[in-house]
């Protein structure tokens, strides 16, 4: 069990010098070509950015966007279609004979922020499968009514992203015709979730081919918009599985200073549970750190670093100048490079990644701006 922190200060900048030498077996092989096999699969475009390689002062910076991503605006699409094609499948391998499934139909329940809760609905109502999705407190309309539009049942939860996991658990355990496709974990629900990571594989096979084609070799760093952590999870198991023989990337994680449970447990080198607060950057408002995430982010993240909603802001708006459309948490990795690589402290900061002026950074631009919408006083 985590500890629960109820008020502290968050941390700003967390670096462990050992990362690099950490490594974890890969992902599964067939996960790219399930991915390539759906309806409406095309590589998400990587973006070169030469105006912000020279405000770095690095190499090279790629944008990863996910902004259209399997026909949504968010990257979870990769995790929620792979975790629910493995749960069918083997719930139709041990042919459940419950009379509450006699029409051949489960719900698949969830609870989300947003991105994570449309996808999974999504996959439902392609599969002839029902939804439930509970939503927390401060999920933009826009993003409810999205997941709603997909016939998903919506609960809006009178409380934070933890309190919707909790509702969402109990909806499932009170069913036997009900499965919960979660994308955190904690102890005793760590498969689906792993499933879950699993499916984000296809985003990092992507990103490799992608820098081949334009001559950048491997990454000098990575920067990964956090919640739980399972998409920084991926990136960990994708670049300390060993598969490359080149200098293994920096990882840096980013998460908003008012939800900042992985930097805070890193600090303590220990899961922490923190009380979130409001933020923009929604589908990052996760106080918890997965238990299935933590291992790979204690050992194989080279930083973490919070950023404040205004910086995030300005990210997404010089993003969508640049021609790259990001909501405020895929803007997140952006503003997360931009209070490591300048200002106070830089210089330490870019020695703990090992970044120079001919280095290549990789953003993940996690979603799009219909994603999670900004409230207009934003």
């Amino acid at each position: 069990m985590s500890e629960i922190l109820s008020s502290l200060p968050a941390p700003s900048w967390f670096a462990h010098p050992g990362a690099r030498t950490w490594t974890c077996p890969p992902a599964p092989a067939d996960v790219h070509g399930f991915h390539a096999a759906l309806p409406d699969y095309t590589p998400t475009p990587l973006t070169e950015l030469p105006s912000l390689a020279a405000e770095l002062n690095v190499g090279r910076v790629f944008v990863k966007d996910e902004s259209c991503r399997l026909g949504l605006p968010a990257f979870k699409a990769l995790g929620a279609s792979w975790a629910v094609h493995r749960t069918l499948a083997e719930r139709a391998g041990h042919q459940v004979a419950d009379s509450q499934e006699a029409d051949g139909q489960v719900t698949l329940v969830t609870a989300t922020d947003g991105n994570h809760g449309r996808a999974v609905a999504r996959m439902a109502r392609m599969l002839g499968q029902r939804a439930h999705v509970f939503v927390p407190q401060g999920v933009h309309p826009a993003a409810a009514a999205a997941i709603a539009a997909e016939e998903a049942r919506v609960t809006e939860v009178a409380g934070n992203y933890d309190e919707a996991v909790r509702r969402a658990a109990a909806e499932v355990d009170a069913s036997e015709a009900a499965v919960l496709i979660q994308d955190t974990a904690w102890p005793g629900y760590e498969r689906i979730p792993g499933w879950i990571v699993e499916g984000y594989a296809t985003l990092f096979a992507e990103i490799d081919a992608q820098l081949a084609a334009v001559e950048a070799g491997s990454p000098d760093l990575v920067a990964i918009p956090v919640g739980v952590g399972s998409l920084a999870q991926a990136a960990v198991t994708h670049y300390r599985s060993g598969s490359d023989s080149a200098a293994p990337a920096a990882l840096l994680s980013v998460e908003p200073d008012s939800a900042a449970g992985v930097l805070t447990s890193l600090t303590r080198q220990a899961p922490v549970t923190v009380t979130t607060g409001e933020t923009t950057m929604a589908g990052l408002n996760c106080g918890t750190p997965s238990t299935l995430a933590w291992p790979y982010l204690r050992d194989g993240l080279d930083a973490a670093i919070a950023v404040t909603d205004a910086d995030s802001a300005r990210a997404a708006d010089d993003l969508a100048a640049l021609g790259v459309p990001s909501g405020p948490c895929g803007a997140a990795s952006l503003a997360g490079v931009r209070a490591a690589l300048t200002g106070d402290g830089a210089s330490t900061r870019r020695a703990a990644l090992s970044l120079g002026p001919a280095s290549t950074l990789v953003l993940l631009s996690t979603e799009g701006t219909a994603a999670n919408p900004q409230h207009l006083e934003n």
